[in-house]
């Protein structure tokens, strides 16, 4: 039996996933695999709910995370990333940019825990990127809640992943030999703290993100917008228990345009309301090199985004090497002067 899915754009809400339904029996996973085909392909954002994370693992990091920010600056500031070639740790407000400005959010940055990988002569330099984070002493907690986010989001991730490449007549397990024991995630926890003195209201501006998966918690204030099908860009208004989804750079390459990555940003919240989002992102290893995804829709794929500005490479490490020096400048300029382009 076929499943007709509404195809009239509605920008109300972006369209709402429950993963739950793949262990409700055939009809229900089949339901699930158009919309998710339909979700990924046409618009490249959606919610998910039915995922499995409780509310007592969300409240703990949540937790965790408002008593990071609501440590004295000083120690924040003694995790600053400006001392990391690995660009792990803390961003003060401002000193992130997107697109060339400024982004009004300060953040902690926080991945896979590891040793420092030093790059060899000849080596790729995105090795710079594997190394051990910056954890607060006087929160010792969050360390643990963090690391324990990361794994149970990795297992979301990857049922998500399967679901998805299942949608689309792929075979399921077809990048896992890219994620495993050296994949590299990715979790950021964010404060914006309302809008700049100056009147900017970019929280952070448009971008898309670089890996295979973005799964974000964000809280009830709002001001996340996703680019839609008409150019706008338009609200994502929260929805309690949800993720929001939305699909990297990383399957745009892989399926050559079939799925799209889509541009987003934040408006930072009027006056002095702090807003607190949680993005976590499902990538591979560095070295991981993307291979094109066989799939029925790829001869009707109409190819990757085609930006000067932002070469798509399908070696992940470069990806996010990319992202990196121009999101934290004063990072790459202490650490990876080499790597940078003249101007």
């Amino acid at each position: 039996m076929t499943s007709h899915i509404a195809t009239t754009a509605s920008y109300d809400q972006l369209p709402v996933i429950d993963l739950s339904a793949a262990d409700r029996g055939p009809r229900s996973r089949e339901l699930l695999h158009a919309q998710l085909h339909s979700a990924a392909h046409d618009v490249g954002f959606f919610q998910l709910v039915g995922h499995g994370v409780t509310r007592a693992e969300t409240d703990a990091l949540i937790t965790a995370m408002r008593a990071f920010f609501e440590l004295p600056e000083a120690d924040r500031l003694a995790l600053d990333n400006v001392n990391s070639p690995h660009f792990r740790g803390y961003t003060r407000t401002g000193d992130e940019r997107t697109g060339g400005a400024r982004d009004w959010r300060d953040q902690l940055d926080i991945g896979a825990e590891r040793p420092a990988r030093v790059p060899g002569p000849g080596e790729p330099p995105y090795w710079w990127l594997q190394g051990p984070n910056q954890w607060p002493a006087a929160l010792p907690e969050l360390r643990t809640t963090a690391l324990a986010w990361i794994e149970r989001l990795s297992a979301v991730a990857r049922r998500l992943l399967h679901e998805l490449l299942t949608a689309i007549g792929a075979p399921a397990d077809f990048y896992d030999p890219l994620f495993g024991e050296r994949a590299h995630p990715h979790l950021k926890l964010v404060r914006y703290p309302g809008s700049a003195g100056d009147g900017a209201d970019q929280g952070v501006g448009a971008h898309k993100d670089y890996g295979f998966l973005t799964l974000l918690l964000q809280d009830t204030v709002g001001g996340l917008q996703v680019q839609r099908e008409d150019g706008r860009f338009h609200e994502v208004p929260p929805l309690a228990d949800a993720f929001v989804v939305n699909l990297g750079e990383l399957l745009e390459v892989a399926t050559d345009g079939y799925l799209l990555a889509t541009n987003h940003r934040v408006v930072s919240p009027a006056g002095a309301t702090e807003r607190f989002s949680i993005p976590f992102f499902y990538n591979p290893r560095l070295d991981g090199k993307v291979a094109p995804l066989p799939f029925p829709g790829a001869t009707r794929a109409p190819g990757i985004t085609t930006d000067p500005t932002n070469p798509l490479f399908a070696e992940y490490g470069y990806n996010e090497l990319k992202g990196k020096l121009r999101a934290h400048p004063l990072v790459a300029e202490r650490h990876h002067a080499s790597l940078l382009t003249p101007a």
